[in-house]
């Protein structure tokens, strides 16, 4: 392979990482607040929608990226009611939600399949762009691609110098204890959740106004079980987010790579892939929690359990 097909590989591993690390700092938020969302899926896929719709109606690729944001905030917000008020289980709510957002995405969208938005074009950075190798794979995307190079850092920001991100982890950790200090755990798990569908929510946006500029069902693709499972692998930090995210894209863009060469490979072989990857890093990550000395400490100790409400 040649030193420029390998650099445009790494470039589109970029792009492909990019909706996964952004639906991974999502769920990331999520669980520190003490909620597993295994929605993920559904809201990307309804996030995608959402984007491409305010874009085409409107032209504005921005409120087209909000839209997005916000519409994944609020599926997560129903989640979080439901678990929150209503002490529904937390894994079959998320699993609800997956099927809810993928088929009022593709129930929605059936009339606009293959129809065109002009979303998000590349812009190449000046001067960081003429760095060679490094130029073509980091800065000639478009500015969702730049976008999600700061999100691990203000993330980790969010949950470790805030006092707001502070009492989201204080949440997840010991609602009791949270609660005796003054807080309100219900607010806080509420805000985490639904601050969490809104990262998961660009990454939603992204498909359809960055990726793809037009809408098709489908759009999701398995992105959001993907970023459930990085979680796991990142053990619930947003640094090692990145690497997780940028590896699958990785693995993604190779794939698709394959079939347009025109591979003996059996597409369905190719298209497996990232998610037997998926399982593969899994194993790896329960079994290093295992012989790791706190590994199996890094999930919040309340992840999964709904707070009672008082009195």
């Amino acid at each position: 392979m040649s030193p420029e097909l390998i650099i445009a590989l790494l470039a589109a591993a970029v792009q492909a990482g990019t909706p996964i690390l952004f639906a991974t700092l999502g769920e990331i938020v999520s669980e520190k607040a003490g909620v597993m969302n295994l929605g993920v899926e559904g809201v990307i896929a309804f996030s995608a929608f959402a984007a491409f719709i305010t874009c085409h109606l409107t032209g504005s690729a921005w409120l087209g990226l909000l839209a997005g944001g916000l519409s994944g905030a609020l599926l997560c917000g129903l989640h979080s009611l439901v678990c929150q008020v209503f002490l529904g289980n937390q894994v079959v709510s998320g699993l609800a939600l997956t099927l809810f957002g993928v088929g009022l995405s593709n129930f929605l969208g059936t009339a606009y399949v293959g129809i065109a938005t002009e979303g998000f074009g590349k812009i190449a950075l000046p001067f960081l762009s003429d760095i060679p190798v490094l130029g073509p794979i980091f800065f000639r995307h478009d500015m969702l691609v730049y976008l999600c190079y700061f999100s691990p850092v203000a993330v980790w920001f969010f949950l470790n110098r805030t006092s707001l991100g502070l009492g989201v982890r204080a949440t997840g950790e010991m609602p009791a204890a949270a609660a005796a200090a003054g807080l309100n755990p219900q607010r806080l798990r509420a805000f985490g959740v639904m601050a969490g569908g809104f990262l998961c929510g660009l990454g939603g946006a992204y498909l359809s106004l960055a990726h793809t500029h037009l809408w098709t069902t489908g759009l999701s693709g398995g992105r959001g079980w993907v970023a459930v499972a990085l979680v796991i692998f990142a053990f619930w930090r947003p640094g090692r987010a990145v690497i997780g995210a940028f590896l699958f894209g990785g693995v993604m863009a190779f794939q698709l790579r394959l079939q347009a060469s025109g591979t003996n490979v059996p597409s369905s072989l190719l298209l497996m892939l990232p998610y037997a990857l998926t399982v593969i890093v899994l194993v790896f990550s329960a079994a290093r929690a295992r012989n790791a000395k706190g590994g199996a400490s890094a999930a919040p100790a309340a992840l999964g359990v709904n707070i009672e409400p008082e009195g």
